[in-house]
């Protein structure tokens, strides 16, 4: 089975995606091997606005000048608007998953304004762009995860089985961000919302297809992965000294695995909201396997 063309206008990737998904290997380990490679692919494109932001930490630590005339802080907040822009401008992104992605900036930038006022980390560079501790570029971190769900889930052409009502999901997203408030004066139900997590959820495939052929892993364990990754990126963002969290002041430390389970939960709250403008009742399993998606960007 060939991969379907891309449609009229397509963006440049997607005629990429196209050519790449019309090869036909081999069989045998060279064919899984292909599979594997053009897996990888598609998942550094899905996450490009990430991958950008995360260079730029990396790149505004090393290279930027620290007698500049724009602060450092300031200048990563352009250039996230300037991605967030082209992003639109190449149709890398819809309008309805920017809009869903506004609100996880939105959410995102509450959260860090509550939080560094409560001394949980700090931005320890000056800047004009922001409210009160936190500046602005740090809503678009938040905001290159909704960005990669949205686009991961387009790629890949995300389907489900048996996945919970959608009001059980927003209710347990609204119970999470409320907790990384909350426990700062109320017990902390961190661990009755892994429950609750599970007792959900524990059911769930997700279906994705990486070339010609469905694949499947428990929709659990791929957001452990992902927040995986996400704990990796944050390293490397305490690294450069974009944030810090108490203790670093005197040297850099890895971030504590145990930050792992906050962006797994954080991870469940991007998921849920690119879920409102994305289908979760598309059942891959039942009468046909799911057929590949047109490539788009």
């Amino acid at each position: 089975m060939s991969a379907p063309p891309p449609p009229r206008g397509a963006t440049r990737f997607a005629r990429i995606r196209a050519r790449l998904e019309a090869a036909q290997p081999t069989g045998g380990w060279q064919a899984h091997l292909y599979e594997f490679l053009l897996f990888g692919f598609k998942q550094g494109w899905a996450c490009l606005f990430g991958g950008l932001m995360v260079a730029l930490l990396l790149a505004t630590h090393f290279f930027y000048p620290a007698d500049a005339w724009l602060a450092r802080y300031d200048f990563l907040t352009l250039c996230a608007l300037v991605i967030q822009i082209a992003m639109l401008a190449f149709r890398l992104e819809t309008i309805s998953e920017a809009k869903v992605i506004l609100a996880f900036h939105v959410v995102g930038t509450v959260m860090e304004i509550f939080k560094t006022a409560h001394g949980s980390w700090i931005y320890p560079e000056p800047s004009v762009l922001r409210i009160g501790g936190v500046p602005l570029f740090s809503g678009f971190m938040y905001a290159s995860v909704g960005s990669y769900i949205a686009r991961v889930w387009r790629i890949f052409d995300f389907r489900f089985d048996g996945y919970p009502p959608r009001w059980t999901t927003y209710a347990l997203a609204l119970a999470i961000y409320t907790n990384f408030f909350s426990h700062h004066w109320l017990p902390d139900i961190r661990i009755l919302l892994f429950a609750a997590t599970g007792m959900l959820f524990w059911r769930t495939r997700i279906w994705f297809t990486p070339f010609r052929k469905p694949r499947w892993m428990p929709l659990l364990f791929g957001w452990l992965l992902v927040a995986l990754f996400i704990w990796l990126a944050e390293n490397v963002g305490t690294f450069s000294h974009a944030w810090l969290y108490p203790g670093m002041r005197e040297g850099w430390a890895p971030v504590s695995p145990q930050k792992l389970g906050a962006w797994y939960l954080l991870m469940i709250i991007s998921f849920v909201l690119v879920s409102i403008v994305q289908r979760t009742d598309r059942i891959a399993n039942r009468g046909s396997q799911p057929r590949a998606a047109a490539p788009t960007g």
